[in-house]
C-alpha cells in the first residue's frame, strides 16, 4: 500500500506542477498522520516536488516524525531527500504519560532521535509537547517543558490536550483525571512565561521559536498567503479558492479531483488568522490587501477588550496578549460581529 502511495503522490505532483506551469515553492511540508511510514520513498517523491515545481535553493523543507529507538533509517532518507527540518512528535517528558496517551516512543527514544538528528547535520528542530494532560498540574508541566528544553529544540509547538469524539480518550473521559478549564489555563500561562524565558519567541497561540527558526510553512497559513495540499484530507489556497481531498486513500489513488470548498482569503478569514501570530492585525498589511482602512467600529470594539487584558492596541495594530489567546475564539468572534 505505501507503495502504491508514494506513486501516486509522485504522479499528482507532477501533474499539479504542470496544471500550474512549474511554479516556485519556497517550504514543502511532509506532515498529518505519520508521513515518516514513507521511509526511503520520501526520496523521490522530494524528486518529484523538484522536477514538477521549482523549489527555491533555499526552500524549508519538514517532514513531522515519531521518536522511535531506530531512527536511524528514516532520518537517513530524509537527509538524501533534502529535508532540512524535522517536527518530531515529543508530546511528554514522562514514560508513563507517554504510555497512556497510546505513544509506542519512549523518553529516551525521544532525545535519541533528536541526539541522532543533530549528529546527521539538521539544525533545524521543532518538538511537539502537550499541555492539559491527565494528572497534570504545574509541577508536572515544569518537568515536561525542562525535559524539552534538555533537548535544546529550535522550536517547540505545544497544543492543550483535546478529546475528538469517537476517540478512546473520548470515551474513557469520565475515568481521567484532566484538569479544569482554570488549571489549564493556569498551565498555559505558566508555560508561555516559562518559554519566554527560556529566550523562546512565542510568535502564534501555539508556537514558540528561537531567533529566525519560525516555521515559514505554517506562516504562510496565517499570513493568509497560497499553499497547495497534495493527499487524502489535504487542503489548498490557490488562486482565491479553497479546496481539499476527502479523506479516503483509495478516491486519492484513482486520481478522483479534490472538491471545493468555497472562496477563500476574504477580510474576516484574514483577521481571524492575522489575529493567532503574536504581531497581531496589522493595520498597513490590511490597507494593502484590501484597498482600505480597517473599519473603526472594530477598533472600537477592541478598546473594552483591552482593558480586560486580552488585547494590545497601539497606532499600527491589535493583537492578542497571553491571556487573550486562550481565548482567542470567543475575542475573535467578539471583534468579527463589528465588520
Amino acid at each position: 500500500m505505501l507503495d502504491k502511495y508514494s506513486e501516486g503522490l509522485i504522479w499528482q505532483i507532477k501533474n499539479w506542477g504542470g496544471r500550474l506551469c512549474r511554479p516556485l515553492v519556497d517550504t514543502v511540508y511532509f506532515g498529518g498522520g505519520t508521513p515518516s511510514l514513507l521511509g526511503e520513498r520520501i526520496i523521490p517523491v522530494m524528486k518529484a516536488v523538484r522536477e514538477g515545481f521549482y523549489a527555491a535553493e533555499a526552500a524549508e523543507i519538514t517532514l513531522e516524525i515519531n521518536p522511535s529507538g531506530n531512527s536511524e533509517n528514516i532520518l537517513s532518507a530524509a537527509k538524501k531527500a533534502g529535508v532540512n527540518r524535522l517536527s518530531i512528535g515529543a508530546q511528554s517528558g514522562d514514560n508513563g504519560m507517554l504510555s497512556l496517551l497510546g505513544r509506542t516512543h519512549s523518553v529516551e527514544d525521544t532525545l535519541n532521535t533528536v541526539k541522532t538528528a543533530r549528529e546527521m547535520g539538521f539544525n533545524n528542530i521543532s518538538l511537539d509537547l502537550m499541555i492539559g494532560l491527565p494528572n497534570s498540574n504545574l509541577n508536572t508541566l515544569k518537568a515536561d517543558l525542562d525535559f524539552i528544553l534538555s533537548a535544546k529544540p529550535d522550536h517547540i509547538s505545544a497544543y492543550i490536550l483535546k478529546l475528538e469524539e469517537n476517540t478512546l480518550f473520548y470515551k474513557n473521559r469520565d475515568t481521567l483525571n484532566l484538569p479544569d478549564e482554570d488549571e489549564t489555563a493556569e498551565q498555559y500561562l505558566f508555560m508561555c512565561r516559562y518559554l519566554e524565558e527560556g529566550s523562546f519567541s512565542h510568535y502564534e497561540i501555539s508556537n514558540f521559536a528561537k531567533e529566525d527558526k519560525e516555521g515559514k510553512h505554517n506562516l504562510k497559513y496565517w499570513h493568509c498567503e497560497e499553499y497547495l495540499g497534495i493527499g487524502p484530507s489535504a487542503h489548498s489556497f490557490l488562486e482565491g479558492e479553497r479546496f481539499y481531498y476527502p479523506r479516503d486513500s483509495r478516491a486519492f489513488l484513482r486520481g478522483e479531483a479534490p472538491i471545493s470548498d468555497g472562496k477563500g482569503g476574504g477580510e474576516e478569514e484574514y483577521i481571524m488568522l492575522a489575529l493567532r501570530l503574536k504581531e497581531g492585525l496589522c493595520f498597513e498589511k490590511y490597507r494593502e490587501r484590501f484597498g482600505k482602512d480597517l473599519n473603526d467600529s472594530i477598533k472600537k470594539a477592541a478598546l473594552p477588550l483591552k482593558r480586560a487584558g486580552l488585547l494590545n492596541i497601539n497606532d499600527d495594530s491589535i493583537s492578542l496578549t497571553h491571556q487573550g489567546m486562550l481565548l482567542s475564539n470567543s475575542v475573535i468572534t467578539n471583534l468579527l460581529e463589528n465588520l
